[in-house]
């Protein structure tokens, strides 16, 4: 994969930009959503917003934040000082990665070793941390699809998923679930959103040519 690295932290007016029209990490699970017949209202949702943003070339994700929210935003930092504490691994911010043919790009919550692994970090409810303590090393289900979308536009061989909760008792406030690179989970993933973008371009074509038509 090549990519530019656009700077700009996560939720600024230059971030906002950077994603406008672009398939991203956190909306990966609502491209792949099915149902039993039809198309699932995650991914038509998504497909309009991506249709919109390309005629207006303006952001239309909500930018909502409520308390549990920035409180994951706020501890963020924290956690990420508690992975490098534990492996020795510093995490580098990088921005958001834009993939240089195709509207694709993630934000990661950090690289190591120049994009050898990346790291996502959760710092979720408690009643969200306990589940991921349970989990047993496993990822979970929910964030399967954003995890493989970021390595597939990193090229990462690894990501560390990991959920902080300075609430729990401290050898429980952190936990780490290691997913390796699989090149047949990627490259199905890729062939949908291949095929998702061209769904978009091609209801981008249609508006054009209507109002062309008018």
């Amino acid at each position: 994969m090549s990519f530019t690295i656009v700077a700009g932290d996560q939720r600024s007016a230059e971030w906002h930009l950077a994603r406008v029209g672009r398939l991203t990490g956190s909306r990966a699970a609502d491209m792949m959503a099915t149902i039993k017949s039809g198309e699932a209202a995650a991914r038509r949702d998504l497909r309009a917003q991506l249709v919109v943003e390309k005629l207006t070339g303006q952001p239309q994700e909500d930018a909502y934040v409520n308390a549990v929210m920035q409180r994951g935003i706020d501890l963020e930092p924290k956690a990420r000082r508690w992975y490098e504490a534990l492996t020795g691994q510093m995490v580098r911010q990088t921005g958001f990665l834009s993939h240089d043919a195709l509207a694709v790009g993630c934000s990661l919550d950090g690289d190591v070793g120049n994009f050898a692994g990346i790291v996502e970090l959760k710092c979720p409810k408690s009643a969200t941390h306990l589940k991921y303590l349970r989990a047993g090393g496993k990822l979970p289900t929910e964030h399967l699809y954003q995890v493989v979308h970021n390595l597939w536009i990193s090229g990462a061989g690894y990501c560390d998923f990991c959920s902080f909760d300075d609430r729990f008792p401290v050898n429980a406030q952190f936990v780490r679930m290691r997913v390796e690179r699989d090149e047949a989970q990627i490259k199905a993933y890729e062939l949908a959103a291949s095929l998702f973008l061209s769904e978009v371009d091609r209801d981008v074509e249609a508006v054009r040519a209507l109002v062309a038509a008018a």
